[in-house]
């Protein structure tokens, strides 16, 4: 079978995004299993030796000391920046609870020195996937449980993962201007996840929306 160009960036892009991962599973051993489990609310089951997490209302194992991360059935999977986000709150929680108030990517410290990723990755993204597509936002929405806000045209609440909250605010654009999006998060992101983390969060949500848009 003839690998082409196109096959041999994916098996590169996964290469790098696995070196990461595989850090971050090193550094997990190191934690305190219940500690963690107090910090991040995700719950540890002593009998597998695995926490919990849920993202995006998809619940998902993480074997102690292991490090390794598969779904609820333990089956493993090949997206490795869902695996290292996940392994980074555990590693980083710091049991601050949700605050329901929203911040701005540039109120996070580091915020402007990577908003150019952040708008790419994120803003940009996520208003051209679903400008032409609110149907299956609303779907996706509905499916996560999210709450609707009265910013923008659109705008949702929803739980990235455990006590990790974002608001996502679309508008539409037209034939004169290009849609337009915000990203918010709850104030208590930034203690588990930093500025350089954030401005990729839209690698993780964005295509779990879109995978829920269409069932």
């Amino acid at each position: 079978m003839e690998i082409t160009l196109r096959d041999e960036a994916a098996i590169e892009e996964k290469r790098k995004d696995k070196i990461p991962y595989e850090h971050y599973k090193s550094l997990l051993k190191d934690q305190d299993p219940q500690n963690v489990s107090k910090l991040s609310t995700c719950p540890y089951d002593e009998a597998t030796s695995s926490f919990l997490v849920t993202v995006m209302g998809a619940p998902y194992k993480v074997t102690f000391p292991q490090g390794d991360v598969t779904d609820s059935e333990g089956h493993d999977f090949d997206n490795y920046k869902l695996k290292t986000m996940i392994l980074r709150y555990l590693i980083n929680a710091k049991g601050i609870s949700s605050t329901g108030e929203n911040i701005a990517y540039r109120d996070v410290s580091g915020g402007n020195v990577y908003f150019a990723c952040f708008e790419g990755r994120c803003l940009k993204r996520f208003a051209f996937t679903f400008n032409y597509n609110i149907e299956g936002l609303k779907k996706a929405m509905a499916f996560l449980g999210a709450e609707p806000q009265k910013n923008g045209d659109f705008s949702w609440r929803f739980e990235v993962i455990n006590n990790m909250f974002m608001t996502a605010i679309l508008w539409l654009g037209d034939d004169e201007f290009p849609p337009e999006a915000q990203i918010l998060f709850d104030a208590n992101f930034p203690s588990a996840f930093s500025a350089e983390d954030m401005a990729v969060m839209g690698d993780i949500f964005i295509p779990i929306l879109k995978d829920l848009s269409k069932k």
